[in-house]
């Protein structure tokens, strides 16, 4: 069996890739889509916890990072190859998961497309960050 390598400057660089991308998703891009389809105003998001919040996130997307380099730790990982296996993951995993459990919990299909979108993109440039990053 061939040893894992994984590259831990590029899991940290990715993971702030995706932490990034979500201010920037939840924010300027799709913001107002999201807060619709949550049914949330600027004074529900006033009373969160945003360091509890931004931390979790943070620390998840470390943990999402590391676990997207796991599968792409082998030697013949590239750049094509990451992004490929991060949109595969993003897309084929994430999207249709968060798809499944909305549907049950009826939610609608911009609240799928935003959080599914956003998370196909992210597990996407990760992948591309880890593969480019041997």
């Amino acid at each position: 069996m061939e040893e894992m390598y994984i590259n831990h400057f590029a899991v940290l660089i990715a993971a702030v890739s995706m932490f990034v991308l979500g201010g920037l998703w939840y924010g300027p891009l799709f913001g107002k889509q999201w807060m619709s389809a949550n049914n949330f105003t600027e004074e529900d998001l006033a009373n969160g916890n945003p360091a509890k919040q931004y931390g979790l996130g943070f620390l998840f997307s470390i943990i999402m990072a590391y676990n997207l380099a796991a599968f792409l730790g082998d030697s013949g990982t590239d750049a094509a190859w990451g992004a490929t296996a991060g949109f595969l993951a993003g897309f084929g995993w994430v999207f249709f998961g968060v798809a499944m459990i909305s549907m049950f919990e009826q939610r609608s299909w911009k609240y799928i497309f935003v959080n599914g979108g956003y998370m196909t993109i992210a597990f996407t440039i990760m992948g591309l960050i880890i593969g480019a990053w041997r």
